[in-house]
This record gives C-alpha cells, structure tokens and sequence, in this order.
C-alpha cells in the first residue's frame, strides 16, 4: 500500500476521529457535557464525511474501511462512558438498553472474528443508517430525555446486527462493504479489497 494511499484524505480523518477517542473519554471522566457534546459532534461528522469523501475521491481501501470500523467502535464505546460519567441517571434508566446495543455490536464481531479471525467492515446501509440516526438519538436524549427515539433507535442497531451475522454466516472469505444481505450473490463472495 502507498504512503498517498495510507494518508488519504478519508484515512486522515478517520485517525483524527480515533484520536478523539481520549479526549471524549476525558471529557466525559471529568463530567463537561457541554465539552463532551461539542467534540462528540466533530466525530460524529468526521464519520459523516469520512466514506463519502473515500468514494467521491476515488480513495477506497481495505485500511480506510477497517479505520473507519474501529472508529465507530470506540466512539460508540465513548458514548456510552459519556452516560454513565455525565449523565448516570440517563445510563441507569437506558441500563437494558445500553446492555442490548453493546451485544448487538460484540456478537456479530465475534462471530466474524470466529469465522474469518478478522473484525468485520460490512458498513451496510442499514449499519450506515444506524450511525446516522444514532447521533440525534444520543442527544435528544442527553438533553430532552426523549427516550422513545433512542430505543427505536438501539432496536433498529439489534436488527442491523442481525442482518450482520447473516452475511458473516452466508460468505465463505471476509469482505468489506456489503450494502446488504440482499447484494450478495455466489460471485461476490470472493474477497474484495475496497473502501
């Protein structure tokens, strides 16, 4: 892989989302939450724009996907620290919930890590929609309480998972970017190297 490939623009800012990591982490041990809600939303876009600006440039990779995954993961995994450091009576009242989304990520991963020994990077649009939604989710109900939206939202994320260990079940090698169930076919199970 070529140095202008590994410092793409898409790979930059998924690193930069990773390196935000900490400081969400930090923000949310020292209870800020107007600070944690400023610099979750700069990962937040980062992500946003991090796939788009893969296909629109032409700067799809195997790197790029698996960055972009590890991104999510521990933003995520930020999040919900964020809840249950500023917010714990949120993260109480959401406890099951919160227990759900954590094992609709950790099941499928484990099933894929079990059959490919590799973390998997499908980003289907029901995942892409997940992330999207997740995001005002997460603050209308850090600052509105509405419940009902994030739960929809986190029983959406349970399906996608499912969806998940289907694809991880059906392919015979590891793939990135599966749009959906739906796309594969015998051909595309040969593995494919792109962002």
């Amino acid at each position: 892989m070529t140095k202008q490939k590994i410092f793409s623009i898409p790979n930059m800012l998924s690193i930069a989302r990773l390196a935000l990591v900490p400081v969400l982490i930090t923000l949310a041990y020292w209870r800020l939450p107007q600070a944690f809600l400023a610099v979750l939303a700069l990962s937040l876009l980062s992500d946003a724009f991090d796939g788009y600006l893969a296909r629109k440039l032409n700067q799809t990779s195997e790197l790029g996907a698996k960055l972009d995954s590890w991104g999510d993961v521990l933003t995520y995994g930020s999040m919900i620290l964020g809840l249950y450091w500023v917010w714990p009576e949120v993260f109480a009242k959401q406890a099951w919930f919160l227990l759900a989304a954590t094992l609709s990520f950790m099941v499928p991963v484990a099933h894929a890590l079990t059959k490919f020994g590799e973390y998997p990077s499908y980003h289907t649009l029901g995942a892409k929609t997940a992330a999207v939604l997740m995001a005002p989710a997460f603050y209308a109900l850090t600052l509105m309480g509405a419940e009902l939206f994030f739960q929809a939202v986190i029983v959406f994320h349970i399906l996608v998972a499912c969806e998940e260990l289907a694809i991880t079940t059906i392919l015979t090698q590891p793939r990135s970017n599966v749009r959906s169930i739906f796309s594969l076919s015998d051909a595309s199970q040969i593995s494919e190297k792109s962002h």
